[in-house]
């Protein structure tokens, strides 16, 4: 009975994936629980070699929480735990989130005309800037031109540099100008002094975060980066307490928010999804996840220079990198993150998943035919711990799930729409063995 029960939670989604309760450090002082590396099996030797791969390309800090506690908290020549630093663009989903509290808040609507709170701001006309809205700031669709003649730059908000191109939802760019309107926005909507005191007042105090915004830029310890990665890692709440009750406006946040770039929320960056776009001019579309060594569901408020807030929820992880350019020279995912995630991938010695690539199962794991487009054929190894297998969407929801029998077992592809899925093997306390990516054709 219990293992009936078990099994019917795990492929219902009602256990979650990380089914540790998870630490919130207070939001005073400097206490924050540890957990050693050794107790989660991680290597010794792996984990030197992230260290000093880290001091190599510039790093001022790296910190790692597993379920909220800090495994690792690393920092580099001068810089130390109150040292502060910029988020650079790793701060848009920052304001992601602050744009839903406010909305939670009934001060504005995700579907409101950007000109509702601030008049005339772009160069165009008055009929073309009625149709963009707030939700088109926040998935990068505005239509304006992201390129704007010298002296403007991407980054200018003057009402001359934001220049018409093309109808709102039509074409994704990544144009900084256009997204820092949306902290004017924020100021009017709210009715605050400043954005800093608003982030403060409405996030900041509620979960230990310090910082300021300064010239549209928000500054702050690692330990701050760490404490909003731990909040979006429990879904908008913390220590128990609901502070982002809008979970659709949570979703839609860290799901593809348009179908230009399915690698982009509301100013985050999501990882296994089929194709990704990157900033800049060319309007490419690649294949493949946006960094390949990472797990599939991992979101990223990523920033220039490589700062960077990972947040992993069917590990429990919480990654933090403050510093110098790493040497990519990117606005979003680089080769960096690609090798920074390969070496965060080895440190589980003795684990299945330890060397496994991202969407690439561990060894003895496999799902086939892939592509697949009728019964899905699902193996494990002899000895595996895993009890149920399950199917998700890009959206996280669960659309298949099955009791394992080794060594196979059988999920049933037809009615399901074509795209990405993932695969995911579970044991006995609700956790993520081992992830495979999966084509429905």
């Amino acid at each position: 009975m219990r293992r009936t029960l078990l099994l019917s939670l795990l492929l219902t989604g009602l256990l979650p994936a990380v089914a540790q309760t998870l630490y919130f450090p207070p939001t005073t002082g400097t206490t924050w629980a540890t957990t050693p590396p050794t107790s989660l099996g991680w290597c010794q030797t792996p984990l030197d070699s992230l260290l000093a791969f880290a001091g190599r390309k510039g790093t001022k800090s790296l910190l790692i929480l597993k379920d909220g506690r800090l495994v690792v908290e690393k920092y580099y020549g001068t810089y130390t735990q109150d040292s502060v630093w910029y988020w650079a663009s790793a701060g848009k989903s920052l304001t992601a989130t602050l744009v839903g509290l406010t909305q939670q808040d009934g001060r504005l609507s995700l579907t409101d005309s950007t000109s509702r709170f601030l008049g005339r701001w772009t160069s165009a006309t008055r009929a073309q800037q009625q149709r963009i809205q707030l939700r088109h700031q926040l998935t990068m669709t505005t239509g304006l031109d992201d390129t704007p003649p010298p002296p403007c730059t991407n980054e200018s908000t003057t009402p001359g540099c934001l220049r018409y191109q093309a109808p709102p939802a039509t074409r994704w760019a990544y144009y900084t100008g256009a997204y820092r309107t949306l902290q004017d926005v924020l100021v009017a909507a709210s009715g605050a002094p400043t954005l800093t005191q608003y982030t403060a007042q409405r996030l900041g105090n509620r979960i230990g975060m310090s910082g300021l915004w300064f010239q549209d830029v928000f500054y702050s310890r690692a330990r701050d980066m760490a404490r909003f990665g731990l909040f979006i890692l429990a879904r908008g709440s913390w220590d128990g307490t609901a502070v982002l009750t809008d979970q659709a406006y949570f979703t839609a946040m860290t799901t593809p928010s348009q179908a230009l770039n399915r690698s982009y929320g509301y100013l985050w960056w999501l990882n296994g999804q089929a194709s990704y776009q990157l900033p800049g001019p060319q309007q490419t579309v690649f294949p493949g996840p946006l960094i390949p060594s990472a797990p599939a569901d991992l979101l990223a408020a990523l920033g220039k220079n490589d700062q960077k807030i990972y947040v992993v929820p069917s590990r429990g992880l919480v990654v933090v990198r403050q510093g110098r350019d790493a040497g990519q020279g990117r606005l979003a995912a680089s080769s960096f993150d690609t090798d920074l995630w390969t070496r965060i991938m080895a440190l589980l010695c003795g684990n299945p998943t330890a060397t496994a690539a991202a969407g690439q199962p561990a060894a003895g794991y496999a799902a086939f035919p892939n592509p697949g487009a009728g019964t899905l054929t699902v193996r494990q190894p002899a000895g595996s711990s895993a009890i149920a297998v399950r199917l998700l969407d890009t959206r996280g929801r669960i659309v298949r799930g099955q009791a394992t029998a080794a060594p196979d077992s059988s999920l049933a592809l037809p009615g399901l729409a074509a795209g990405l899925y993932l695969v995911q093997w579970l044991d006995a306390a609700g956790l993520v063995l081992t992830t495979q990516r999966l084509t429905r054709q």
